[in-house]
Formats: structure tokens, C-alpha cells, sequence
């Protein structure tokens, strides 16, 4: 018999810390699905979530994250075109000046309100969540 099952994915909400005015870190992909994406990717085998994080925001930022919190959980099986993927999207912080890598075409810095509008998969939910979230500190309910 064979299994079909949800590819395990995180997702990075990088806050840059250091600058005047609170920023997050987005990439545009170089692959499809093109346009602009939070910076994440699939986890490795034998590899935890925490350790995957980390790992996809240095290969795509080129910035050493400190994970301040488990955000939330997206699992709808269309938030990602190419194949059922779970998202496990983590809060982070960061210092320095980030640079595109590994699949990144390109990278910005973005505040909150002012975000690109060609967002990639179901990131413009979850920023949209995060933004909530900072604003008055509530939670996206996760189930329907």
C-alpha cells in the first residue's frame, strides 16, 4: 500500500530588530510559484521543525534567526499548488543585513502595511494573521 501525505513545511516571519522601524524579511522566488514569499521551505528527514527553521531562513537570508515563538499551523491542502504541504510557521528575530540566497531571486524588507501585493501560496492569510496578532495580540483561531 502506498501512503500519500502532506509534505512538512515551516515558514520564517523574520523581524529585523535593528532598524528604526520594525521590518520582516520577504524573498521573491526564483522558481515557480513566482512572486514574493515568506522565507521557509520543507523539512529534511531525521530533521526537527526548530532545526528546519533555522536552517531555511540562513539559505535564504543569509541571517542567523533566534525563534521566539511557534506561531501557528496552515494546512489547507490548496495553500500550495505544486502538492499538499503543512506549514509550521515560526516568529523570529534578526540582526543584520539580509541578502537573497539559495532560491531567492530576490530579497526585501517590507513593513507590515506595506506589503507587496503578489504574495506566493496563502502568505498574504498568514501575514495577514500576523499582523493581527501584533496588533491586538490574538491569536488566528485554527480550525474553521
Amino acid at each position: 500500500m502506498t501512503y500519500r501525505n502532506p509534505a512538512p513545511t515551516v515558514d520564517i516571519i523574520i523581524e529585523l530588530i535593528d532598524r528604526p522601524q520594525p521590518s520582516i524579511v520577504l524573498i521573491e522566488r526564483l522558481n515557480l510559484p513566482y512572486g514574493w514569499a515568506i522565507p521557509g521551505g520543507f523539512v529534511d528527514y531525521g530533521e526537527s521543525v526548530e532545526t528546519a527553521a533555522r536552517r531555511e531562513a540562513a539559505e535564504e537570508t543569509g541571517l542567523q534567526v533566534e525563534l521566539i515563538e511557534q506561531f501557528q499551523v496552515y494546512s489547507d491542502p490548496d495553500r500550495d499548488s505544486r502538492q499538499h504541504t503543512i506549514s509550521i510557521v515560526f516568529l523570529a528575530t534578526a540582526k543584520g543585513e539580509p541578502q537573497a540566497g539559495d532560491d531567492a531571486k530576490n530579497l526585501g524588507t517590507f513593513e507590515l502595511w506595506n506589503l507587496p501585493t503578489n504574495l506566493c501560496f496563502d502568505h498574504d492569510r498568514i501575514l495577514r494573521d500576523y499582523w493581527y496578532y501584533r496588533q491586538y495580540g490574538l491569536r488566528p483561531r485554527s480550525f474553521s
